[in-house]
């Protein structure tokens, strides 16, 4: 099962929408990311923190993420992620992060998206990886 940054933050932090990724987490506990996502969960971290909008869970919510990250099997950036990227970008309304996201999500099901999920809450994102075929969870 592929997981986007945007549900993968709210495994080690607590947020409105951590119940709903904790349960399908509770159900697979295998985890496939892209060689970015620590980046983006730690980005999305300090950000909230600088915020203000999370307190003392800073410093063991970092520490759940890598222990989460320690085990994920990683898609390792290529050319060939690179330019399924590239493809999406003209095909979907998509940041550059998102579309590494789900080029190496792609890579990772060797373009056979079919019978695969994927667990993001970014809107667009999930717009995207339904359009390419995947089982975008959790359902909304």
């Amino acid at each position: 099962m592929f997981w986007d940054a945007s549900a993968l933050v709210p495994l080690a932090f607590t947020e409105p929408r951590s119940p709903d990724v904790l349960a399908i987490a509770a159900r697979h506990a295998a985890v496939v990311i892209w060689w970015g996502t620590p980046v983006e969960c730690h980005a999305a971290a300090h950000r909230r923190h600088r915020e203000r909008r999370m307190a003392l869970e800073l410093k063991p919510g970092l520490q759940q993420l890598r222990e989460i990250m320690s085990d994920a099997t990683v898609i390792q950036p290529t050319d060939a992620v690179r330019e399924r990227a590239q493809r999406l970008v003209a095909a979907h309304p998509l940041r550059a992060a998102d579309a590494l996201q789900l080029a190496a999500a792609l890579a990772w099901c060797d373009e056979q998206p079919w019978n695969e999920a994927f667990v993001c809450l970014d809107v667009r994102l999930r717009d995207a990886a339904r359009q390419e075929g995947f089982a975008v969870l959790p359902d909304q």
